[in-house]
């Protein structure tokens, strides 16, 4: 799916990896892009069409998709990571806030723009995963868990998409130096590097894309013995 002169959708697209993906997007030529957030307003980066959504509610998710009739490339970058294992007192009420932004955000996001795309030629959808779609452990247990399920919902919505012609790419990255990682202290890649590994990819035609020299070493131990998934993340 090349990005010249596509029309792009991107949530979280306010600051952190969003806001490379719409400088990027632009740099490769897109004709428009929709950059949307909770708070529109602090959508400052010129040339984008800015869209208020919280990908949590279903009415703003259907109204955004009302607005954008002519998206060809959707990317389902916004997510929360919060810390905390699964024994944690609140991991119930945690593991909900993570799984309706995580997961059922894209799943709704992906519902709405899907007949879109089919109608503009089939297009793409990129989903923003993690390297803890694999690994986890008590420092990011429910984040994990919903990029694992949001990982398995990539898999499936692309076998779903195959026939109307979308491309579905799944972005495998480790720490992304953005706010919601500003308290980790730990090796990060650049939201701008990320930006562009991932839409290379999408314009190769690729469906997964590891990001970054430790996400492709954990990938190569999924089938290793012992799995690397047997360890907590970090270990």
């Amino acid at each position: 799916m090349k990005l010249d002169n596509a029309t792009v959708f991107i949530t979280g697209a306010n600051r952190g990896l969003g806001l490379a993906f719409a400088r990027e997007a632009l740099a490769r030529g897109a004709r428009k892009v929709y950059a949307a957030a909770r708070d529109p307003a602090t959508v400052t980066l010129a040339g984008v069409v800015p869209v208020k959504l919280d990908v949590t509610n279903a009415e703003e998710v259907a109204a955004a998709a009302r607005a954008a009739g002519d998206v060809t490339v959707l990317i389902n970058n916004a997510g929360i990571a919060a810390t905390g294992g699964f024994l944690a007192e609140n991991s119930i009420e945690s593991a909900q806030r993570h799984l309706e932004t995580n997961l059922y955000g894209p799943i709704r996001l992906t519902q709405a723009f899907a007949p879109i795309l089919a109608r503009n030629g089939g297009g793409a959808i990129l989903n923003v995963l993690s390297i803890a779609s694999w690994i986890n452990g008590p420092l990011l247990g429910n984040y994990g868990m919903s990029k694992s399920a949001a990982w398995a919902m990539t898999n499936g919505t692309r076998i779903e998409l195959r026939d109307q012609n979308t491309q579905v790419l799944a972005l495998h990255v480790g720490f992304i130096d953005t706010d919601l990682t500003a308290g980790f202290d730990v090796p990060k890649q650049s939201p701008e590097s990320v930006a562009k590994t991932a839409l290379a990819a999408l314009e190769d035609g690729a469906s997964e894309v590891l990001a970054d020299e430790i996400t492709r070493q954990v990938h190569r131990g999924l089938s290793a013995e012992p799995a690397v998934y047997l360890k907590a993340t970090g270990e």
